[in-house]
Parts: C-alpha cells; sequence; structure tokens
C-alpha cells in the first residue's frame, strides 16, 4: 500500500487508512488543495477532467467532481479519455486547468491525480509544492449553495485530438493509406481500445486490417501495463500469426508507445523516439531533448541530421522545460514518451503513431529493416523496491564514494559515465523503488553494470 506525491501527481494504491493510500479522503484533499490552488491563480472556473479504464477510475471520478463542484468549478468530463486528449482539451475549453485519473503504466491497484495548468501541461514542482502545503493545511474554502459548479460531458474532444494529429503538417495520410498496413494493437484494457483505433482509421488504415488485443476496457490488465519486452509476448505472437505489418502497444492512459517489428521482434520502447525524431529532423532542423536515461541513439541520430541534443533530469515537468529553454523541435523519454511541441508539450501516443507510420511509409521500408538503420545500444533497465524510511542519501553517496574516479551528474539522482557505457540511479517519482538504468553496446555489458550496481545498492542497504 502506498501514497506518492511527486511532480508526476498524487499517486497511490486503492484502499487502506488514510494518508498512507489513495483513499476517498486523499482524493477528496488532493482535488481541493488543487481546486483552491488553481482558484489562486485566475477567476476562470472551468476544469476538465477525464480517465483511464481503471477499475477504480469511475468512483475517484465522482469524488473528484463533486469536490470541484463544491469549490465552485463548473466540470467539463471527458469520462474514459486519454492523458494527452485531456491535455488537449484544456486549451480545446478554455479552462483553467484539468485532472487526470490514471496511474499510467502501474498496475490495476493503484490510481492517481495528475494536475494541469491552462496550458494543458503539468503543473511545475514549485507549483506542486504549494498544492501539497494548501493540501496539509487542510486551507480550503468551499462555496455556498447558490454558487455551486456544474457538470457537464463532452465526448468529442477525442475526436477533436484526433483530427488534430491528422492535420499536423508533417503526417501523411495519403501515404499512409497507401502501404495498406496490417496491424495489430495491443490495448491492455484500458482507453486505447477505442482511442487508437479511431486515430488509425483516420490515418487511412482499414478496420479489416486492425487486430486488437485486450479491447474490453475493463481495468483488468491482462498483463503488466508496462510496455516492457517480457509483457508484451502475446502481441509478438499475434504479429508473427497474423503476418501483420507491425505492432503497436500503448500503456492504459495512452502517452507511451513502443511497436513490434513484422517478424515478432521488439523494435525497442527506447527506439520509438529515435525513429520519430529522424523523421522529424529530415523535415525540420533543430534540437532535441530526452531524459538522462534515455538511449544516446537520440544524440546520435540529432547530431547525423545537424541538430544538438539535451538531456534533461527524468519526469515529464523537466523534458518539457528543457525542451522550451533550448527550443526543441522534438523531445520525450526512452520509455516511449513523444513530446511534439507544436502540438502540445505533453507525452502523446497518438501523435507519435502518426508520425512513425508516415515515417514507415515514406522511407518504404519494414519496421525491422527501419530499426536496422538506426545504431544499437542496449539499456538495461532494473530495479530494487525501497523498505519504508531507507536513507536513499546514504546509498547514493556510498555509490558515489566508490566510483569518485569516474565523471558523475547528480542533476537527477546519481549518473555514472564509464568509457563507452553508462548507468543511472534514482528513486522513481510513481513507485517505492529505485531505478538502475544502463546501457552499452553490448547486451552482457549493460546488465553486468547493472547487477553490479544493484549488489553494491543491497550491500549499503
Amino acid at each position: 500500500m502506498a501514497l506518492i506525491k511527486s511532480i508526476s501527481g498524487i499517486r497511490g494504491t486503492i484502499g487502506g487508512k488514510p494518508g498512507e493510500t489513495l483513499s476517498p479522503l486523499d482524493v477528496v484533499r488532493f482535488t481541493a488543495a488543487y481546486g483552491t490552488w488553481l482558484s489562486q491563480q485566475s477567476p476562470n472556473k472551468k476544469i476538465v477532467i477525464g480517465r483511464d479504464g481503471r477499475i477504480s477510475g469511475e468512483m475517484v471520478q465522482r469524488m473528484v467532481v463533486s469536490t470541484l463542484n463544491a469549490l465552485g468549478f463548473d466540470v467539463v468530463d471527458l469520462g474514459l479519455s486519454t492523458t494527452p486528449t485531456v491535455e488537449m482539451a484544456v486549451t480545446f475549453e478554455n479552462a483553467a486547468g484539468g485532472i487526470i485519473l490514471t496511474a499510467s503504466h502501474n498496475p490495476k491497484e493503484w490510481n492517481a491525480l495528475k494536475l494541469l495548468n491552462s496550458k494543458g501541461e503539468f503543473i511545475s514542482g514549485d507549483d506542486g509544492a504549494k498544492v501539497l502545503a494548501i493540501a496539509e493545511a487542510d486551507d480550503f474554502n468551499f462555496v455556498t449553495v447558490d454558487k455551486l459548479g456544474t457538470y457537464t460531458t463532452n465526448e468529442n474532444l477525442l475526436q477533436q485530438h484526433i483530427d488534430a494529429v491528422v492535420n499536423y503538417p508533417l503526417v501523411d495520410v495519403g501515404a499512409i493509406k497507401k502501404r495498406k498496413f496490417k496491424i495489430v494493437l495491443d490495448a491492455i484494457n484500458s482507453s486505447g481500445s477505442f482511442a487508437v483505433p479511431m486515430l488509425l482509421k483516420a490515418l487511412g488504415v482499414a478496420a479489416k486490417d486492425i487486430t486488437v488485443l485486450n479491447a474490453e476496457v475493463n481495468g483488468k490488465f491482462a498483463h503488466n501495463p508496462e510496455p516492457l519486452p517480457q509483457h508484451l509476448t502475446e502481441l509478438c505472437n499475434e504479429v508473427n500469426k497474423q503476418n501483420a505489418d507491425l505492432g503497436i502497444a500503448v500503456d492504459p492512459d495512452v502517452d507511451r508507445l513502443c511497436f513490434v517489428c513484422e517478424d515478432g521482434t521488439l523494435f525497442g520502447e527506447e527506439y520509438t523516439l529515435v525513429a520519430v525524431a529522424d523523421y522529424v529532423l529530415r523535415n525540420r532542423k533543430g534540437n532535441t531533448v530526452s531524459n538522462m536515461s534515455s538511449t544516446r541513439a537520440l544524440k546520435d541520430v540529432t547530431v547525423k541530421h545537424g541538430g544538438e541534443y539535451f538531456p534533461s533530469a527524468v519526469g515529464e515537468v523537466n523534458v518539457v522545460n528543457k525542451m522550451k529553454t533550448v527550443n526543441a523541435v522534438i523531445g520525450g523519454e526512452g520509455n516511449g514518451g513523444i513530446i511534439v511541441p507544436d502540438l502540445h508539450y505533453g507525452r502523446d501516443a497518438l501523435i507519435g503513431i502518426a508520425l512513425f507510420l508516415t515515417h514507415l511509409a515514406k522511407e518504404k521500408k519494414s519496421v525491422r529493416q527501419l530499426r536496422n538503420t538506426y545504431p544499437d545500444y542496449f539499456i538495461s533497465k532494473n530495479k530494487i523496491e525501497l523498505e519504508k524510511d531507507v536513507d536513499i542519501n546514504k546509498i547514493f553517496g556510498e555509490i558515489k564514494k566508490k566510483y569518485k574516479n569516474n565523471p558523475i551528474n547528480v542533476e537527477d539522482g546519481l549518473k555514472i559515465d564509464f568509457e563507452n557505457d553508462w548507468v543511472h540511479l534514482r528513486t522513481s517519482n510513481t513507485e517505492p523503488i529505485i531505478r538502475i538504468y544502463s546501457e552499452s553496446n553490448f547486451e552482457t555489458t549493460a546488465d553486468n553494470i547493472a547487477k553490479r550496481m544493484m549488489k553494491d545498492i543491497r550491500e549499503v542497504m
């Protein structure tokens, strides 16, 4: 059982004691704190909400709506939707902000409140701290009965989002339609089951050529919802079985994306951003950004096209801030998160799919052939679960001391560079764990670096 407050929102497991989990009391408290903070920013009383397909989604949604109404907010509810759709809906509706009810890649017992500003972007760390302070003090002022907010639904905003993607200048519907792609989608029993097929049809993919696995939106995820290799065997097998051109996997709220090649092998979630950036940079010169846990292949592609690559701290807010600072034309995260700034500053699997299919169609290559055009780096992704009250500073301090002769970056956890490889240790914003990511030209080397670091961490613990 857990309750985690971070730049990624208020996230926790359902059930258990208030203050220790995302209990009903905590949902109300943090929603009220966010609404109170929003009231201090602007007189605008409109707010957008939406949710993914989680079992607890409808329950949490009812509490959020009632709390916002009690603060005088007029709520526009998208119902079942995607994270990027809610982000774009904030600007479509000229709202003061928005709340997305999703725990993203976390298992079914989790849910979260992801908080947006008036631009449809995640609130900053400083603003998040203000929301938490309001919650801590229970400093709320609910309105009188005559000033209660209203509640309306709007199910057309996903179509507006898809229209914006289809009409994006670098998306070529004609080229995609001409290729007659046969596609298998793993929708993980959530919002991708309706959002992605809607997009594919709008891009000219025939309905008969779209197969959806785990299509029922019931929140009972058919496998761990994080799109990692060990969770995508069903998709890989189905692509092979159907002789499909490619497979697509999204997470429950459709902001992360990865592909499967026509031979049933994985394209690699790290290479989702690399491939999309390659296409964008062919058409627009400029800079790129990814977080420092992402593959160096993005830097290689960026330099090849005459741009400059910049790393950021992990977390979508940090990536977006860096993208704005360096005026990046494309950015994102190695977990399959694509951010296209002139569409909106948020991870968006729908624009990622559209740009990838356009790239594939124009290159006249198979997915495997496209993947073979990029350098081969291997990232080993591991994690260690943390006991309560463990001293992270002590752990990182001892590791830093042990590798003091290597280049070390402490901007976000601890990143250690070796001659041709790197390892990044950091606590998660979304789970009580230390993530250990390591990269090398050789898979065994990347795994061995990670194992060595995990052994070092356990010795300190």
